[in-house]
């Protein structure tokens, strides 16, 4: 797939006969075998559950009906009261005004009970003035979902997904336990899907705002082999 197509959800049924059910059920087996795990230019899995809202400080229910037609991301962390997880959490709450103007919602989600996300935010010094929502994915029908969940250990991995109010994952970065993300590079991400998705315009390696993108949209056969000719090595990396 190129890079000049566009957020378009993948058809995964696409090409697979439907002459014979036996058949197609088996040319499916087959083409899931194949695919990729990632979520990435798929429709984002449909969810319901009980959650914690730290900001009215009530018990709730979110769902994926909740969020569409808008950009969100849903964030899954671990466990409650570990040691990682709150310094994300924390992070991502210190930004939250960043993401409203930008017209993002954000679900944080854990497997732990929506009575534990209440207590964790009410006893951890960072978590205070938290205006997040905590999904509580006691089942973990919901990480099983996004692909996300160690079933060994009953919790979620460290995985961020950007879904654009078409309901498509149009990014999504997954980590082990050990390691927390950084709220500022996917806040740079936002930004950049956001425009490229409103100009056509594609955004080069560490694109912020005010710097130069490719216009693909308007010069896509000169700047074929040629991207050198429109972008330096020294603004990608300035």
């Amino acid at each position: 797939m190129a890079c000049d197509t566009g957020a378009k959800p993948i058809d995964e049924t696409k090409n697979v006969s439907t002459e014979n059910n036996e058949n197609n059920t088996n040319n499916l087996e087959k083409k899931e075998e194949k695919m990729s795990s990632s979520l990435v230019l798929r429709k984002s899995p449909e969810f319901k559950m009980e959650a914690y809202d730290a900001k009215t400080g009530h018990y709730t229910e979110v769902s994926s009906e909740d969020y569409k037609g808008k950009w969100h991301v849903v964030c899954f962390y671990p466990a409650d009261f570990t040691f990682v997880c709150p310094t994300e959490i924390a992070a991502m709450n210190a930004k939250y005004d960043e993401f409203q103007e930008l017209g993002v919602e954000i679900l944080a989600v854990s497997t732990d009970t929506k009575f534990s996300h209440k207590r964790f935010v009410e006893t951890e010094p960072l978590l205070e003035g938290l205006k997040l929502t905590i999904g509580a994915d006691g089942t973990g029908a919901v990480s099983r979902a996004f692909g996300v969940m160690i079933e060994e250990e009953g919790v979620a991995l460290r995985g961020r997904f950007l879904i654009n109010p078409d309901g498509v994952v149009v990014a999504q970065e997954v980590q082990a336990p050990m390691v927390g993300r950084n709220v500022n590079e996917f806040l740079r991400q936002v930004k950049a899907w956001q425009h490229a998705e409103k100009t056509g315009e594609v955004c080069p390696a560490g694109w912020v705002p005010g710097k130069k993108t490719l216009p693909v949209n308007t010069d896509v056969e000169q700047m074929t082999g040629r991207v050198g000719d429109y972008i330096t090595v020294e603004e990608i990396m300035s």
